[in-house]
């Protein structure tokens, strides 16, 4: 190691002065020569990297007290700081290479870049091997070659693909579909971009990847990619916490034990996880992230931030990982230390989860639970605008470019569908008690699921979610509270409620009472320059893809005369799972009223499930009286339960509203650990009951369903089209205690049904007739025991 600063002789400062002065010369090459010179400083062990870092940021704040800043982190902006520590860095590395290594080999240096440079302007082959080159050579060989007129850089097309799968890989992604894209239409100045915002080592994550990936496809202007939209699609200002921090972390603060978590049973992973959350919050980062961080947030100023999470495994081609880790809002607002807490403390929260128990099952049923699953995080500013004392975007959302559910035969699925609504995105993929998003489907974007007044009314939006500035913290607020006649984008968002009808806002000076408006998004979903953005930016992902997408997104409404413009968002981006389509279901016309047990209509999707011997049922009334709430979050443990005893018997789950919503008033709390293994999910509703079922699709909830091979079906029991036979499942005898004794207390509320017990010789089985809009459920006779013999016969030779 190197003397410390203060050691050193005066006499070192002639060297140091003579490498100054010779690379005043190479002005150009400067750069590049101070990197390969911090490569030998760093290889030979004169210093380590850490500590020269250390130093650099301890001059740079010196230099600015000599300069008259006595206050140097909230005196400079945030340029003019990484401006100050750039010539720090470049001196500092004279300092040490001038009195501690000979300049025989500088001069070596400066002549091997000298040569590299010569060859790159007139050679097309490469002069070294990029898998083991350093990453600086990397970049500057990249931009020569982009440099170059088309003519001379098809010659060397081969060369710069070659240098950017390197990178690609190294920093981004080694998925080979994602990279098979990539390399397309990354450019080397977007992977400096990438690697200037990174923070610590290691890549920058698989959401991260998706969000940069999406938006340089949007970017292309090339008609390969369809219409160009490059102007109105923007993202996020953002930085990347590379996957290397995580593992830094857990050996600073002795957590590698953990990683043996997801090994164990799946009651030991929920009892533990609290724990591990507990131990992660107590942690400490290494020294150069907590500044680094720290020069994020100067950087950002009072901006709010959004910490998400960002693994290899998310969003990947065949597993998107959706909901299984959180993001974090910071609002940013307290002072540099608070931020600064909050911002570690949404780390370390992100960290945890690698370890929550729905992630964990999710690995185990995808085959991914042997892989080191390394966590990226990806620090956003969050899009918006200030209102007032509150901060959140106009419009956000979710969009899909294939639609699966036709409300309307006129819908076409290929034309995509959003999930839309007012404020931050999180009602847009969550399932947030009574309140519900505009649903859109592209190719028809005024025809709603809803026909009525009534019916529009109870199926918007009713709550918002923003940033409340003043008080630091994130918010959920009754539209009403924040939507009055004053908020200038008022008419895009909401129409008036007259009673028996909708109107649209003529004028804010119309609005007397804010109680009267209604998020409906009308007026956007009327103006065709909205539509045909969302519609294009779909397609075009899908078509650079090679399948279907998902995205999440805001929309910033710009004000223009006659008209306003639009501005896309891309947050997010991930292959979208799909089940694979089968032979079309037709529903038989000659059913046996007797052997229908429930027959449906209304946001059908298409498929079929058949053989399945326990219908697992919570009675929606039964639920409706239960005033404990501890009881009502019991039935949801016990259906988990009963989710283990039936693994490998073929069961679906029945019961009131909305599953999986956080609120316990309008339906059974599950997660998917607690479902997994069920083939089917029928969702009730009960006239006069709270908690109608809403489409999911959508949500992490749904994508759950997907990926598990579950199927959503609705069952509105006040719809004139809809059948259940109460009397099938109050007479039919219970096992639930057979099956789970220590549940035997809830049934009243819970029934499970042995259709082999009640029917001998039938299962039940469901179609779904998607594009006649029409599912049924009914007991089919069969040879069903001779066929669960045989598979029962296989699985366990295949085991054998």
């Amino acid at each position: 190691m190197g003397r410390p600063l203060e050691q050193r002789p005066l006499r070192s400062t002639t060297s140091t002065i003579d490498i100054y002065i010779k690379l005043a010369q190479y002005p150009i090459l400067a750069d590049q020569i101070r990197t390969r010179m911090r490569e030998e400083i760093f290889k030979r062990g004169v210093v380590d990297e850490a500590k020269f870092e250390e130093e650099v940021e301890r001059l740079a704040v010196e230099s600015q007290k000599r300069e008259g800043l006595y206050d140097p982190y909230a005196q400079e902006p945030g340029h003019l700081w990484e401006k100050r520590k750039r010539r720090i860095r470049a001196l500092h590395t004279d300092f040490y290479f001038g009195y501690n290594l000979p300049t025989e080999l500088f001069e070596r240096i400066v002549e091997e870049l000298r040569r590299e440079q010569s060859k790159a302007g007139e050679l097309s082959d490469l002069a070294f091997n990029p898998e083991i080159a350093p990453w600086s050579m990397l970049f500057r060989q990249g931009e020569i070659y982009e440099s170059k007129a088309p003519p001379e850089r098809e010659k060397v097309s081969h060369h710069l693909e070659e240098i950017k799968v390197v990178l690609i890989k190294g920093m981004i992604s080694d998925q080979l579909p994602f990279i098979g894209v990539a390399k397309r239409v990354f450019s080397i100045d977007d992977l400096r971009k990438i690697f200037e915002r990174r923070i610590g080592g290691g890549k920058i994550g698989g959401k991260a990847a998706g969000m940069l990936l999406a938006w340089r496809i949007l970017q292309q202007r090339d008609p390969e990619f369809g219409p160009d939209i490059s102007a109105q699609v923007g993202i996020a200002d953002s930085y990347f916490l590379g996957t290397d921090v995580i593992y830094d972390f857990r050996r600073m603060n002795k957590l590698d034990h953990v990683m043996n978590q997801k090994y164990r049973t799946l009651d030991e992973i929920r009892e533990g996880y609290p724990r591990i959350v507990e131990e992660h919050l107590a942690g400490n980062f290494p020294a150069t992230i907590v500044e680094q961080l720290a020069e994020l947030l100067r950087q950002v100023g009072g901006s709010p931030l959004v910490v998400r999470s960002s693994s290899l495994l998310e969003d990947n081609f065949g597993s998107s990982f959706a909901g299984k880790y959180q993001s974090y809002f910071c609002p940013n607002q307290g002072s540099d230390k608070e931020n600064l807490q909050a911002l570690l403390n949404a780390i370390r929260r992100i960290y945890a989860s690698t370890l929550n128990p729905d992630a964990i099952l999710y690995r185990q049923r995808h085959g991914l639970i042997d892989y080191d699953e390394r966590m990226a995080v990806l620090i956003q500013r969050v899009r918006g605008q200030r209102h007032g004392r509150y901060f959140f975007p106009t419009v956000a959302g979710v969009g899909y470019s294939r639609n699966p559910f036709r409300w309307n035969a006129r819908i076409r699925r290929e034309d995509g569908f959003l999930r839309v609504v007012w404020g931050i995105g999180t009602r847009a993929v969550e399932r947030m008690g009574n309140d519900y998003p505009r649903l859109v489907a592209l190719s028809h974007p005024q025809l709603r699921p809803e026909v009525t007044a009534k019916a529009v009314r109870k199926y918007s939006q009713h709550y918002i979610d923003l940033i409340d500035l003043q008080e630091n913290l994130v918010k959920t607020l009754p539209v009403h509270e924040v939507l009055t006649g004053e908020y200038p984008f008022l008419r895009f968002v909401a129409s008036q409620d007259r009673g028996d009808y909708i109107q649209e806002i003529l004028s804010a000076a119309s609005v007397e009472d804010s109680s009267e408006l209604l998020v409906t998004f009308n007026v956007l979903m009327q103006d065709r320059r909205f539509v045909r953005l969302m519609r294009t930016a779909l397609m075009r992902l899908e078509k650079a893809y090679r399948m279907p997408v998902d995205i999440e997104f805001t929309v910033e409404v710009i004000p223009d005369y006659p008209d306003a413009n639009y501005r896309l968002h891309v947050l997010q981006c991930r292959p979208l799972s799909q089940r694979e389509e089968g032979e079309p279901v037709e529903i038989p016309q000659d059913l046996p009223a007797d052997d229908v047990i429930f027959s449906s209509s209304g946001l059908i999707p298409d498929g079929r499930v058949e053989g399945v011997r326990y219908m697992v049922f919570v009675d929606p009334l039964q639920y409706r009286a239960i005033a404990n709430p501890t009881v009502r979050l019991e039935i949801g443990r016990a259906v988990g339960r009963l989710n283990e005893k039936l693994a490998g018997e073929a069961f679906i789950l029945m019961g009131p509203g909305r599953w999986g919503s956080a609120n316990i008033e309008l339906g059974v709390r599950v997660s998917y650990a607690d479902i997994f293994n069920t083939k089917a999910l029928v969702e009730i509703a009960v006239a006069g009951v709270d908690g109608s079922p809403e489409l999911s699709y959508g949500t992490h909830f749904f994508q759950d369903l997907v990926e598990g091979g579950i199927y959503a079906l609705p069952l509105h029991l006040d719809e004139p089209d809809s059948t259940f036979d109460w009397d099938f499942f109050r007479e039919s005898p219970n096992a639930l205690a057979a099956l789970s004794p220590a549940d035997d207390g809830l049934e009243e509320c819970i029934k499970v049904v042995d259709v082999r017990a009640v029917a001998p010789g039938c299962r039940l089985s469901i179609l779904m007739d998607g594009s006649r809009d029409r599912a049924v459920g009914y007991l089919k006779a069969g040879d069903w025991e001779m066929k669960e013999e045989a598979a029962t016969v296989y699985e366990e030779s295949s085991y054998a």
